[in-house]
């Protein structure tokens, strides 16, 4: 297994800044703001009721599992209830817990590319095998129904994708949503997972979730959490709403590893989904203009092709123009050698498209200060131009 790609530059990027370096972070996918204030309140009056410092459920207190299923309900039309919830810390140990309670040894998981760099990881822990089925920059990163109903095989278990991407920031909109259900309804052994833990950060105007299909849903494991929409990263609480049997399988993963995720995390994570989603909207909001300075910026830098994320706060710029040149230091002969040499020169940390399937390209979170992204794309920009 590797070490996860955008961890792994974040710490050399923390390793210089305790050096001294004026690093500027945007390799992680992590919010620069913080969490609402009613969601802390709600976490401090969870202390204050002196209620929930046991074991919680393993798959979390009942009364939010049951306001999770409301959500899917509500705002997804997926039909569910509290039975079909886990709660888990976060949606990575989510994802974790669906590979190891259903692949077995060589069960192929068709895996949308560019995808999230963990994916690959956790399926091969679980002994199966990734599949990875790509789309391309000019057709926004989008794989198509049928290059999905050409990678199935006989050992096909699983696909899985995200809509809004990390880390292309593309959505799935419905009209390419539903050919890939039409694939689907004639494979009746294959599940699907869809992480839609960026969902709130979309840009078009509509969110679909797979798992509304009335032909599908007994096969769609949703996925969500409250990091992203909510600033909560660190409260670490993820969930999923799956078949009740996978959902079974999977509270019996998580009580032999890790048990339930944090009480107090969870009635924090409780008001966030229950309450006004007007501070959700102004962080939408900032992304948005956020991205169009970012997307204006990088596409003044020569040899950079970019495209405009609909969704997440990610770019995915091919880079491939700079490879093969060098400043006589530093030669750049991939993705990962021109995000080295990015850290080391101008003091900007991205992380290379390799680890998302996408060799040509590098990862830039826009989930920053404007302040910050305007110096962090003009020191990539003179340190680009030092390559011949």
């Amino acid at each position: 297994m590797e070490e996860s790609a955008t961890i792994a530059m974040a710490q050399k990027a923390r390793d210089l800044k305790s050096k001294g370096v004026d690093v500027i972070s945007l390799s992680m996918g992590e919010p620069n703001f913080k969490t609402p204030d009613h969601i802390q309140q709600a976490a401090k009056e969870a202390i204050d009721s002196q209620k929930y410092f046991g074991y919680p459920p393993v798959p979390g207190y009942p009364d939010f599992r049951e306001a999770i299923a409301k959500k899917f309900r509500e705002e997804n039309s997926i039909e569910c209830s509290a039975a079909n919830i886990v709660v888990s810390t976060g949606a990575k140990q989510s994802i974790a817990n669906i590979m190891m309670s259903m692949l077995d040894a060589g069960d192929e998981v068709i895996v949308l590319s560019p995808y999230w760099v963990s994916y690959a990881d956790v399926i091969k822990v679980a002994e199966g095998v990734p599949v990875f089925v790509k789309g391309s920059i000019d057709d926004n990163f989008k794989a198509s129904a049928s290059q999905i109903e050409a990678a199935i095989t006989d050992k096909t278990k699983m696909m899985i994708f995200s809509s809004p991407c990390n880390p292309s920031g593309e959505v799935f909109t419905k009209e390419e949503i539903e050919p890939i259900v039409k694939v689907l309804e004639q494979h009746e052994n294959i599940y699907v997972v869809s992480d839609e833990i960026y969902e709130h950060i979309n840009f078009t105007g509509s969110h679909v979730s797979i798992g509304s299909y009335p032909s599908i849903k007994d096969r769609v494991i949703t996925v969500n959490g409250v990091a992203k929409a909510f600033a909560m990263t660190g409260w670490r609480i993820g969930y999923i709403c799956a078949p009740e049997v996978i959902a079974k399988a999977c509270t019996k993963i998580q009580g032999q590893f890790t048990s339930a995720p944090n009480g107090i995390a969870q009635r924090a994570a409780m008001a966030a989904i229950t309450t006004d989603l007007a501070p959700t909207k102004a962080m939408a909001k900032e992304y948005f203009e956020r991205r169009q300075m970012v997307f204006d910026l990088l596409n003044e830098i020569p040899g950079v092709k970019t495209i405009m994320p609909s969704g997440a706060f990610y770019f995915l710029p091919e880079i491939s123009s700079y490879f093969g040149k060098s400043t006589g230091k530093w030669t750049i002969n991939n993705a990962g050698d021109l995000c080295m040499y990015l850290l080391e020169d101008a003091h900007v940390s991205l992380v290379t498209g390799e680890a998302f399937g996408v060799p040509e390209c590098v990862r830039l979170s826009y989930a920053a200060s404007r302040e910050e992204l305007k110096e962090a794309v003009k020191r990539i920009s003179e340190a680009l131009a030092k390559l011949q």
